[in-house]
């Protein structure tokens, strides 16, 4: 099989230059009345196939999942195969130490379901642990420690996954992220770039120094310790990194460093089989990541706002088109701060939040003409009854199998500190709980009650991955890094979609902006147009990215996607903000 490649190349803020096969120009005709995906008289041109698509954050991660697509293996075997060569080729988030969310639809059946292995709290957690002798927060000791590390749950999902729903063995799909790990790989400039801006954090662990420090770009970069903690989970599963040698290495680092994970938390571990959180938006259907991930519940909350508006009539990124966008933002985050939490542990109004009575309410208490004060918002009282530093892929069969996979160690390269002996690094997955009810975690984020630390309880997240169908067919298999900015990436893509029927390589180049409801600020990345930001000053709206109000640096999120299929071809865009990303596809 061949394989099709539109590959970024170049830093964020660069020209991007995507290259991708043209041979196929006469191939694309749509149906009529139907808009063309593959139209080549466009600027933005979508990778395409018929065997198989993987769009990621790394080149040589995607084509890892593109062999396997093109070797006869389904979209998780792809998947999960992915996974494993990211925490060796992406150690910013790539990894076997942090968790995620995965969600897949499954043509056969034509369910869409989600697999939390999201990151647990120790059993020896409490909801003090982070508190300094002044009652405040000690953001040193919830971001820069061992004790911020939750126990890893990356590991037991992806096997799981290919145990569940794939249909190759450990070896298959292992084996290239452990002959990366083991014989190297050539290193990017931007990886080498990117462990050079993260030395400071390194330098607090020998292990992480050992690891980590010196790497540089066009270096063939072999990492021993990695590969043996992955042949030992090729060879005996789970127990090969949650029992024994591994499981022991990981006991050890917390004593020695003061963590919180036991032996007896790694035994304990265990992933979650979750309903997705569902909704529609003008003849699509929308399947996203449930609680303890708050990007379902609050896609869904702003596309029913968003719905009762004829936004084609304002324009693409048009100023009033914004407008609206914020608004919605602005409600949904507020929400967040007070109702969404871990499930297990507390009841959260899922069905309420994404009622579309509840969103005709929130409507009504938009001004059309003036932005909102987020002093003046308040999460709502009157419900209907009853997560840069991430990273993200998608991939698609032949079959019509499609999963969207977010995962993360938190912020880059976590923690900052590795496992001696075991190659990969900790998370700081304990940060995204709420330390101090009412106080921001590190990416400005506002918590309640619902989200405090408890044992064994799965701190709340922005990580959206998502899957979007018309008439049972994926149309879009999509998610973000970003931090409090993926929920608001991802929105903009499937509007981008659904809305104003871009194909996926426009949709994802378009500009895009941020509100997160408190700070009451809104973030705009500079290709959004100067006048119309000037428009959203003058309606009140308080604009900037950093302490200057520039706008210059905002980059939020970077989506990688998957879907569209159009007379039997699939579509792959990644992000141009990735200076490593990739689609490729298999034909």
């Amino acid at each position: 099989m061949k394989h099709c490649l539109g590959l970024t190349l170049g830093f964020v803020g660069a020209a991007a230059l995507t290259f991708s096969a043209p041979a196929f120009a006469a191939e694309t005709a749509a149906a009529p009345g139907a808009q063309a995906m593959f139209d080549y008289g466009t600027i933005h041109h979508p990778v395409k196939a018929k065997g198989g698509m993987v769009s990621a954050e790394d080149a040589i991660a995607a084509q890892v999942g593109a062999d396997i697509l093109a070797r006869g293996g389904n979209a998780v075997d792809a998947a999960v195969a992915v996974g494993f060569a990211l925490a060796v080729t992406h150690p910013a988030a790539g990894n076997l130490g942090g968790g995620g969310f995965m969600v897949l639809h499954l043509k056969d059946s034509g369910k869409t379901t989600t697999l939390d292995f999201r990151e647990m709290a120790p059993a020896r957690a409490n909801r003090d642990m982070f508190l300094g002798a002044d009652g405040d927060v000690d953001n040193r000791l919830a971001r820069r420690s061992h004790a911020s590390a939750g126990v890893p749950g990356t590991v037991m999902g992806l096997l799981e996954a290919l145990e569940t729903y794939g249909t190759m063995s450990r070896r298959q799909v292992m084996g290239p992220a452990i002959k990366l790990a083991a014989k190297g790989f050539v290193v990017s400039p931007a990886l080498a770039a990117g462990l050079a801006d993260a030395r400071p954090r390194f330098a607090v662990d020998e292990s992480s120094i050992e690891y980590f420090v010196g790497i540089k770009a066009n270096q063939n970069w072999r990492q021993a310790d990695l590969a043996k903690t992955l042949r030992r989970i090729m060879r005996e599963g789970a127990d090969g990194f949650y029992a024994g040698e591994t499981a022991q290495l990981i006991a050890d680092e917390m004593t020695e460093g003061g963590g919180f994970i036991t032996l007896e938390d790694l035994a304990h571990y265990e992933t979650v089989t979750r309903a997705p959180v569902m909704g529609t938006y003008r003849g699509y259907e929308v399947g996203a990541m449930s609680p303890p991930s708050s990007g379902g519940v609050h896609i869904v909350q702003m596309l029913n706002i968003l719905e009762g508006y004829n936004l084609r009539a304002d324009g693409h990124n048009s100023a009033a088109y914004l407008h609206k966008l914020t608004e919605s933002m602005r409600r949904a985050y507020a929400d967040r701060s007070k109702y969404l939490g871990d499930p297990d542990f507390v009841d959260v109004p899922v069905d309420a939040l994404t009622d579309k009575a509840y969103a005709t309410r929130l409507r009504r208490s938009i001004d059309l003409s003036a932005a909102s004060k987020s002093s003046d918002i308040l999460p709502g009282e009157q419900l209907v009854p009853e997560p840069v530093n991430t990273t993200h892929y998608s991939t698609m069969d032949r079959f019509g199998n499609a999963v969207a996979v977010t995962y993360t160690l938190n912020f880059s390269y976590g923690s900052g500190y590795s496992v001696d002996g075991a190659g990969f690094l900790l998370n700081n997955e304990m940060d995204d709980f709420s330390a101090k009810p009412g106080s921001p975690n590190g990416y400005g984020l506002i918590g309640g009650e619902a989200n405090k630390i408890e044992p064994r309880k799965r701190p709340l997240s922005s990580m959206t991955p998502m899957i979007v169908l018309k008439d049972g067919e994926v149309v879009l298999a999509t998610g973000s890094p970003g931090g409090s900015t993926i929920i608001t990436a991802v929105m903009q893509v499937a509007l981008n979609v659904m809305e104003w029927e871009m194909n996926l390589s426009e949709a994802t180049s378009q500009g895009r902006i941020h509100h997160q409801w408190l700070p009451d600020r809104l973030a705009v990345e500079p290709t959004i147009n100067a006048d119309t930001v000037r428009i959203l000053r003058d309606m009140g709206h308080i604009i900037g990215n950093g302490p200057d109000g520039s706008t210059a640096r905002a980059i939020l999120g970077r989506v990688n996607s998957v879907g569209q299929v159009e007379g039997g071809y699939i579509s792959g865009a990644s992000d141009p903000r990735g200076p490593k990303s990739a689609a490729i596809g298999v034909d």
